[in-house]
């Protein structure tokens, strides 16, 4: 399919689903300002090339002027799937630059577990320090509602806290630094929609240890908790909804302890102070 009908998809037939709650989210959030220079990260995925094209069609439409940069780290992926994401970049009009780590090789010797840490560490410092490079006040992440929710419920059952996956953060080894997830609103069931219509085919996972089934989503709790919400979606059909909205509606009364910053709280100090 043409880049021009590609993008026409993404304005006429997504409009309500996909643009609009992008720029909801971009409008609510506060996440795109006057003047900012944003580096748009691209792993390869649906979801990291679909913000590409938003933030594209923001620039050319969107009310106060912004740049965009839109980078694909390289941290040593095979050629085929370099190549999936060069034709993929072409495909959609996307002007990428890439750039080479070696983050395969420095975890290769690392048992799975710590290696997908290890990873995840060294590509957020490597993106920040393109960034920096590059001038950016902002990175773009490719994060979407479902991405949310699951978050969400991975820290309640596993992590046995209550937190959620947040629209922007303030880097803390970056002053001046932000990152920000523009497609907090989106659901994936449409990004998936959209890609099907339009043809294409992205790397689902590129990472050296799972690059042999890239096609399938490895084991995971993240993967067990996306099935538990489909499960709990066929009886309760905005169920997904209403754990997003829980984490904008938090009764303090009934909280028996908090966290803000490094200082933590119980409901004990000011229960005393409380009138029967």
């Amino acid at each position: 399919m043409e880049v021009l009908e590609i993008e026409r998809s993404l304005i006429t037939k997504y409009r309500k689903d996909i643009y609009s709650k992008f720029v909801k989210a971009v409008a609510d959030y506060e996440l795109i300002k006057e003047n900012d220079n944003i580096m748009v990260c691209i792993s390869g995925g649906k979801d990291s090339f679909l913000l590409a094209k938003c933030i594209q069609e923001l620039i050319r439409h969107g009310k106060f002027p912004f740049t965009a940069h839109y980078v694909v780290m390289d941290p040593g992926y095979n050629a085929k799937n370099r190549k999936m994401i060069e034709d993929n970049a072409k495909i959609l009009g996307i002007p990428i630059e890439i750039f080479d780590t070696n983050i395969f090789d420095s975890v290769a010797s690392v048992d799975v577990k710590g290696a997908c840490y290890l990873c995840a560490r060294m590509r957020r410092g490597n993106l920040y320090a393109k960034a920096k490079e590059l001038g950016c006040n902002k990175i773009a992440l490719g994060h979407h509602f479902d991405d949310v929710i699951e978050t969400t419920l991975l820290s309640m059952f596993y992590g046995a806290e209550f937190k959620t996956m947040m629209p922007k953060l303030h880097s803390d080894n970056f002053p001046g630094l932000e990152l920000i997830r523009p497609l907090y609103l989106v659901h994936e069931d449409d990004i998936i929609s959209w890609k099907n219509y339009n043809e294409l085919t992205f790397l689902n996972c590129a990472c050296r240890f799972t690059e042999k089934t890239a096609s399938k989503e490895t084991d995971s709790k993240r993967k067990e908790i996306k099935e538990l919400i489909k499960e709990l979606k066929k009886t309760y059909k905005t169920i997904d909804q209403n754990i997003f909205n829980a984490t904008s509606n938090v009764n303090m009364n009934c909280i028996l302890a908090w966290t803000k910053g490094k200082d933590k709280h119980t409901f004990l100090e000011e229960y005393e102070k409380t009138d029967d």
